[in-house]
């Protein structure tokens, strides 16, 4: 009872963060296209979702056992993930309020924004053994899925975002982190999408809607990264503009996809 208390608490303290940042985007959007200091400020804000997301998932994951279930280590994974986000988040500000430069790419805040990405894969990847992904993929149709959907993704990533791409050979960490993100993403969008068609519902069927909630914040993810990518490459990237608000997206819907895995301990403990 008292879990479910908390985990209301902290869900409705995360709506509210979110609408607040939002309704402050909303009124400091640039429309004219030229960044003010409100801008810098939300996007060195709005990552608080992402901190409090990360903590608040590590702790859950020690009700779990932590790294001795498969639940557990899946949160703990998503939850450094987010950290590490905000680490990107921080640094990638930093540029502006203390270096006073414009912010390079690729930059520190990389090492938090790529790096989250294989830790997103382990943690979708427990939680799909936890799911029973393993029992799906036995059948054909399985996998055919599971080798259709990062080709179908690459695919769209490569004919939305990297066609007529310039190689330029005297930035080679560049290259590798714009082909690096949707190959990692990929892998992981796919491993989620794989877990919630193909699990044979496990635990009651209980586990299956929070697994749709993460591949909400992993598709608004690789949107978000993607949209980066794209404005960045044509010098059109803004602080505070959309792209900032569909990060926010992310991190809210990936806060709420660990704190509804909680839910999962609470009705297990309440059916023994």
């Amino acid at each position: 009872m008292v879990e479910t208390v908390e985990r209301k608490w902290q869900m409705m303290f995360l709506s509210i963060l979110f609408v607040l940042f939002t309704a402050w985007w909303v009124v400091i959007y640039p429309v004219r296209g030229e960044a003010t200091t409100g801008n810098y400020l939300y996007a060195a804000t709005y990552g608080l979702i992402a901190l409090l997301g990360g903590i608040w998932g590590i702790i859950i994951a020690q009700k779990w056992g932590g790294f001795q279930s498969l639940i557990g280590r899946s949160i703990i994974y998503l939850s450094l993930g987010l950290l590490l986000q905000e680490f990107g988040q921080i640094v990638f500000t930093s540029y502006y309020f203390f270096l006073q430069v414009e912010i390079p790419y690729p930059s520190l805040a990389d090492l938090g924004f790529f790096g989250s990405i294989p830790l997103y894969i382990l943690g979708i990847s427990s939680l799909a053994k936890a799911s029973g992904l393993q029992l799906g993929l036995a059948k054909l149709g399985g996998k055919i899925q599971a080798f259709l959907l990062p080709i179908i993704l690459l695919i769209a990533s490569y004919v939305v975002f990297l066609r007529g791409y310039e190689f330029d050979l005297t930035t080679p960490l560049r290259i590798f982190l714009d082909f690096g993100y949707p190959l990692g993403q990929a892998i992981y969008i796919s491993i989620a999408l794989l877990t919630y068609i193909l699990s044979r519902r496990l635990l009651g069927g209980i586990m299956r809607g929070k697994v749709f909630f993460i591949v909400l914040a992993f598709i608004t993810q690789y949107v978000a990264d993607y949209n980066f990518l794209l404005q960045n490459s044509r010098g059109t990237w803004i602080n505070g503009g959309y792209g900032d608000q569909l990060y926010l997206l992310a991190y809210f819907l990936l806060a709420l996809g660990i704190l509804q895995l909680q839910s999962v301990l609470v009705k297990l403990n309440t059916n023994e």
